[in-house]
Formats: C-alpha cells, structure tokens, sequence
C-alpha cells in the first residue's frame, strides 16, 4: 500500500475543493485493507473511504484522518452472464465490458463516473436501472471486526440511492469486489421520456446493450459536463419521491410527477429551474444551462461558497414549492 501524508482533498474530488488530508493510503491488494486500517487504529485517526470523487465534497479545514483509496482493479467471468468487479475498477469499464458481451442490466447506466466498489453504496442507478437489479453479493472488509465477509444483495437493504453501506453501515466495510448477475436480451420499453425523444429524433433501431449504452451516453454528454472538464460532482440533488396521495396533490398543482416502478417523483432540475436559477452563477457555482441538477465550480475556492449557493437554491425551492431538496454528494468530515 501507499501511504501519502497532506494531501489536498481538492486534489482528490471533481467538485475541486477542500483543504489537506493528514494521510492518504492507495490500497492495491485486498491485504492491504487491514493494514491500512491498522495504520489508522495506530495513530487513532478516522478514516474515510473514497473512490473517483466524483460523488464527494471536501470541506476547507482537511480531514484529520486517514483517507482510504481503492487501487484494486479487475475484472473476472465466473459464469457466461455472471462478473465478478474489483471495487477499484471504473464503472465505465465495467458497462462496456458486459455490453461488448451482449448483457443487459446496467448499460442505461453508461458514463456515471466512479469506481465499481462504490455502485453499491448508493445503490447507483439511470434511466431505469439501479446496480441492486443485478447485484449478487460484495466482498468486503469489516472494519468492526477486522475480517473479511460477504453481504447479499439482501444484506445490503438497498433503497433510492441508499444501502446500508451509507446509512447504518456508513465507513464500516470497504468494498473489494461486487458480483454482477446480467442476461442476455434487452431493456424493456417504454424507455425513459428522454431516452425515447432521442430514438425518435434520430429514428433508431438498436436497442441492445450496446446501442443503449450509444444513448445514453450520448445523451449525459449533452447534459453532463465532464468532471475531468469541469469541476463538479455530477447531479447534486436528489430527486424528490412522494407517497401516492402527496402525488396526487402535487399533480393537481399541475406539477410534473412521474409514475414509475421506484415510486413518484418530482425531478428536482425542474424545480430549480421553476426558480430561475438555470445558468445562473451563485458565488462561484454555476447552475449548469443544461441540467439544473448539476452545480459547476467555475471560481468557487471555498466549501463555504458552495454551502451558500446550496443554501439559496433549497431555500427558495421550498419557499415555492414547500419540498427540501436532498443533497447527493457525501462530506468527507
């Protein structure tokens, strides 16, 4: 393993803020994990796991603690439609390795940035697929009783973008595998409203694995910016989900929900946008033109700047339409 000591956390998340980490350690093997917990334990630290950063915001006074980033990468076939994924392996990879496999399953979730370990934390999803439809089982490390163990897909109690792995579990056990069960065919339609608008405008045919991935990736490449490009941490709020009667009430106020298999939902790029803060530059965060879920950092050099460009979009979206908005990103704290 690597060990790195003050390491700007504005170096290590896509959002690009965030002041030094005491330590940061590479782990690259799975027996690595238990030394890099050890070295925490010695010097008494927290510790905080971390993959890409994309997902993830630092705050300006560091991380006194130890941040732990996993360098574990490849991929195995155990069966023709079942993979087994190292946790540091990009997700990007992992949907193009299965789609050049004719496999269904998470090819609508084509570009979302990140690493293979981290799919399960937040029970990842787009377009109409979450990693818990085809999520066997993880190997991890528990860092509670110091041993290796596997958890199901059941084990995990996966939500909207939730598992145990950041609620009750949160920073307990680091990923080193994920088992994936795909199949051969195709995703069912109707497709997502944005999904079908492409098809339709670009009078398409291929709906298999590859073609979605084509989509869909096109599609983020029009709405999402590259967080290599600029600074962000992808969609910053979630969306909003209702039980069926605030549905119903929200519908009558002409509202835009949507009825789906994970429940009603209010997008909440719409509510943003219903406040006039598409495009607009708010203490060095720009609301992104092109999807109002996603916030830029074009000169922001403070996590306090976020904080109150985050403050005036929640607090005006609820002065208007009386729903708090979720933030999607993590704090490393």
């Amino acid at each position: 393993m690597k060990v790195n000591e003050n390491i700007l956390i504005s170096s290590l998340t896509t959002m690009r803020l965030g002041g030094p980490a005491r330590y940061v350690i590479e782990v690259e093997q799975p027996s690595d994990v238990p030394d890099a917990y050890g070295f925490a334990r010695q010097y008494q630290l927290p510790t905080f796991i971390l993959g890409y950063g994309a997902n993830t915001l630092g705050h300006d006074e560091g991380f006194n603690g130890v941040i732990i980033i996993n360098r574990m990468r490849g991929i195995t076939e155990i069966d023709p439609s079942t993979i087994n994924i190292m946790g540091g392996e990009y997700w990007d990879n992992v949907v193009d390795y299965a789609c050049k496999r004719n496999l269904t399953g998470i090819e609508a979730m084509s570009k979302i940035p990140g690493l293979a370990g981290a799919a399960p934390v937040q029970n990842i999803g787009a377009y109409g697929q979450d990693i818990s439809d085809t999520l066997v089982s993880i190997e991890a490390y528990d860092s509670a009783t110091d041993t290796f163990v596997t958890l199901s897909r059941d084990d995990l109690q996966f939500s909207y973008r939730k598992s145990i792995l950041n609620t009750t579990a949160k920073n307990r056990y680091f990923v080193i595998s994920i088992t994936l069960s795909l199949h051969e065919g195709t995703m069912p339609r109707p497709f997502y409203t944005s999904m079908e608008k492409y098809i339709a405008d670009h009078d398409l045919t291929d709906f298999s694995p590859q073609g979605i991935r084509n989509i869909v990736s096109t599609i983020r490449a029009e709405k999402l910016p590259d967080p290599l490009e600029k600074a962000s941490s992808g969609s910053f709020f979630h969306n909003i989900y209702l039980n069926e009667q605030d549905a119903e009430i929200a519908a009558e106020k002409g509202y835009p929900v949507r009825h789906g298999n994970d429940g009603h939902k209010i997008n909440a790029a719409w509510l943003i946008e219903q406040c006039g803060f598409k495009g607009k530059l708010l203490h060095g965060i720009r609301v992104s033109d092109k999807s109002a879920l996603v916030l830029i950092n074009e000169s922001a050099t403070s996590y306090n700047d976020l904080a109150k460009a985050r403050g005036e979009i929640t607090g005006k979206v609820y002065d208007k339409f009386g729903f708090w908005l979720e933030q999607e990103p993590v704090e490393i704290q």
